[in-house]
């Protein structure tokens, strides 16, 4: 290849005009938890035993008009609570936008943009009366790279992805609606999700999949969702280890946990447990209820104290509270069963196009073959160049693979409002340019090379889809059957690479992809989809995403696989960590991604270090509360030493004390510099008491030893070193 690029799944998704009279979402601060609970406890006590059973009982799986309802208590003015889907947008609405998914949005790295992303999710949730918004989401994580979820996440790292979850959660809940963390936890497969039972060690927990968690409840989040699956033998919405030990005991949560749709097993289990609300209320046929007269009971016969009751309700008013839905708060009107026509994106379109831009990672661009300079003749191949024939809505939850992939199938899907598919913009720039355009829009290889072999540039599309289990899309069920992309996308780009010498590759992937098989053929490039890849192909923006997981070059590499039973399989090794304690050699590392430009890094400083020891500060919200005290700072400074602006993504990444059995990298900070041609601008990197800890003994503790301190482009691309010593 002369150049390649990957899109990660990102919407081409726009929403059409608001008849809202404004664009931007209201902002306001949300009020404290205390704040929040003294208007809860003083509601409590008005509220009659059937009124509590029904704040915390939902009505069932679309008995109302959202995927789950609640009971509406009168005597305190409070409503039937609306909780809909997802994480990307609102289900079930058309009109409303279709952001980017979570695995685009992680591959821009830009803070601002996802707080933004957050902000737009809310503000439409709250013009439709949504009270509750199923995201986002910290689990699945990606610890399995074939796994079905992973692209409503934000990547298979930590720290990026509690970044990413706190700066949603925020954004959301400063526009008014309640966010909810999922799914929790170690849900990691969509394969026997509901029977399986992932064995997982404290310290793994602790350090890999709680860590989003704990930055969720700092974020101050109203609830969180538990999963189907069990941990270490238990079902998580009975597990009291992990509801009421890690989460709302350790964590200081102060919100409610509710079940995943229909992931509660029993009636006084769940309530002892630790779960405070479930959902839908019942299993889907309306059929087994396990609480409601059932929780009532199991109080009158003394199985669950009223006490439990009191604190399910509280939590739950809280959290209202909390967002301010108490106060002119909409009414839902939407039917979640019945799709209807509302206007509610406004200028929402603007985060999604920016971000399909930002997140594009190009991954290989040799002999600068991109930007492309109004190539005399392009042609435009695959069937993820176009939006599907029958609609990008034609099957129900997206769950077909017809056209250009913006994003999985599942809960988490959305109706797109449109969908400019890459080569309705390519023909719009070549119309520009004067360039003529040629097509085989099929997965024909032979088809594919013909169109090809006459044009100056060809661009071939790509793509590989998943989605939930309740869903199987050509044979995958849910889960991907193997990182190769689909329709034969190989054969695609050897046959369209052996005929064009300048070929370019557009993938649209919820996740890593194995490109062995034309990763070395001299004839290559690619990019993404919609405006955003024209933006990127023909340079009116520099590409500046970087990879939120490793692309390997094979799949034994990530040494992870969805299996038929109880996963025993939890390391600190996913993903990176596994490939540096290896010494296994990527394709492309995490965090990798070119620009058209370079940049120079100089200056390094570090100034603090953190005493040794455990945490010792009073229990806060996400853990004692001087785990997220700043201990150090490391500062770079970044310049633009190429010839176009650009953006860049500097990286900081620590290695622990031998003594510490750690990871040998692990990321602890990033920045996003948006630079002008010869501009440089400093990176500063705030490390948390948190970031330098290690889970030992059942608390936090910082080793003694020499700590390095690695700043660069990548997990592997490193420019500058440095060390604090503790």
């Amino acid at each position: 290849m002369r150049g390649l690029s990957i899109s990660l799944l990102a919407s081409a998704a726009v929403s059409r005009a608001s008849a809202l009279p404004s664009d931007q979402p209201s902002k306001r601060a949300t009020i404290s938890w205390g704040d929040a609970y003294a208007k809860a406890t003083a509601a409590l006590g008005k509220l009659s035993s059937s009124e509590k059973i029904g704040i915390v009982t939902g009505t069932g799986w679309q008995a109302n008009n959202c995927v789950g309802n609640t009971k509406a208590a009168g005597s305190i003015g409070y409503p039937s609570l609306c909780l809909q889907d997802g994480p990307l947008g609102v289900r079930y609405i058309n009109g409303a936008t279709a952001f980017a998914a979570g695995i685009h949005a992680a591959s821009t790295w830009d803070i601002d943009l996802i707080r933004e992303r957050g902000s737009f999710l809310g503000a439409e949730a709250k013009q439709l009366g949504i009270h509750v918004q199923l995201g986002p989401v910290a689990g699945p994580m990606g610890k399995i790279p074939t796994g079905g979820r992973n692209w409503e996440g934000f990547g298979a790292d930590p720290y990026l992805v509690g970044i990413a979850m706190k700066e949603t959660i925020q954004g959301m809940q400063e526009a008014g609606v309640q966010a909810c963390a999922k799914h929790y936890i170690g849900n990691e497969q969509e394969r026997n999700r509901e029977t399986m039972s992932s064995v997982m060690p404290d310290r793994v927990m602790h350090e890999l999949y709680l860590w989003p968690f704990a930055d969720s409840v700092q974020a101050g989040v109203a609830s969180v969702m538990c999963s189907y699956n069990k941990i270490n033998g238990t079902y998580a919405c009975e597990n009291g280890e992990i509801m009421n030990k890690l989460l709302k005991d350790e964590l200081g949560f102060k919100g409610y946990v509710m079940s995943d749709w229909n992931a509660q097993h029993t009636t006084a289990g769940s309530a002892n447990g630790g779960l405070d609300m479930t959902m839908p209320g019942s299993d889907f046929n309306k059929g087994n209820i396990l609480w409601g007269p059932a929780l009532q009971s199991a109080v009158s016969s003394g199985q669950v104290q009223q006490s439990r009751v009191d604190d399910m309700v509280k939590r739950i008013l809280a959290a209202w509270y909390k967002v301010g839905q108490d106060k002119g708060y909409p009414t839902a009107t939407f039917n979640s069963w019945k799709i209807g026509n509302y206007n509610v994106g406004g200028n929402h379109k603007e985060n999604v196009r920016k971000m399909a831009r930002d997140g594009i990672v190009l991954l290989k661009n040799t002999d600068n073959a991109l930007p492309l300079k109004k190539p005399k003749s392009i042609a435009v191949i695959g069937s993820d160049a176009i939006v599907a024939p029958n609609g990008a809505n034609a099957c129900v939850d997206r769950g077909c693979n017809d056209g250009t992939l913006a994003m999985g199938w599942g809960s988490g899907s959305v109706e797109f409002p449109y969908l400019v598919a890459p080569l309705d913009a390519i023909r719009t720039q070549a119309q520009r340019d004067g360039t003529t355009v040629t097509t085989s829009t099929t997965d024909n290889a032979q088809q594919g090379a013909s169109a090809a072999q006459n044009a100056e540039v060809a661009i071939v599309h790509i793509n590989s889809d998943s989605g939930e289990g309740y869903i199987t899309v050509e044979g995958n069920v849910g889960d991907r059957n193997n990182l190769d992309p689909w329709h034969n996308g190989n054969d695609l780009v050897k046959a369209v690479a052996a005929v064009n010498k300048k070929t370019i590759v557009v993938i649209h992937s919820v996740g890593p992809l194995i490109l062995e098989p034309y990763i070395e053929n001299p004839n290559v490039v690619a990019v993404e989809s919609g405006n955003g890849l024209v933006d990127i192909v023909y340079g009116a923006a520099s590409p500046s995403g970087k990879l939120p997981y490793t692309i390997a070059k094979q799949t034994s590499d990530y040494g992870t696989a969805v299996t038929s039973g109880d996963d025993a399989s939890w390391d600190l090794f996913i993903d990176y960590r596994r490939f540096d304690k290896n010494n296994i050699t990527p394709r492309f590392e995490f965090g990798f991604g070119l620009s058209y430009t370079n940049f120079t890094y100089s200056a390094l400083s570090i100034t603090g270090a953190p005493t040794p020891g455990p945490a010792t500060g009073p229990k806060a919200p996400g853990g004692p509360a001087d785990l997220f005290e700043t201990v150090a700072t490391v500062t770079a400074s970044i310049t633009n030493s190429g010839g176009v602006a650009g953006a860049e993504v500097p990286q900081l990444y620590i290695g622990y004390p031998a003594s510490a059995n750690a990871p040998p990298k692990q990321l602890r900070g990033f920045s996003k510099l948006n630079l002008e041609v010869g501009a440089s601008g400093a990176a500063t990197f705030k490390l948390r008491r948190r970031d330098m800890s290690v889970w030992e003994g059942g608390r936090w503790v910082v080793p003694k030893g020499e700590f390095a301190v690695w700043v660069g482009s990548s997990s592997r691309d490193v420019r500058l070193t440095g060390k604090i010593v503790v």
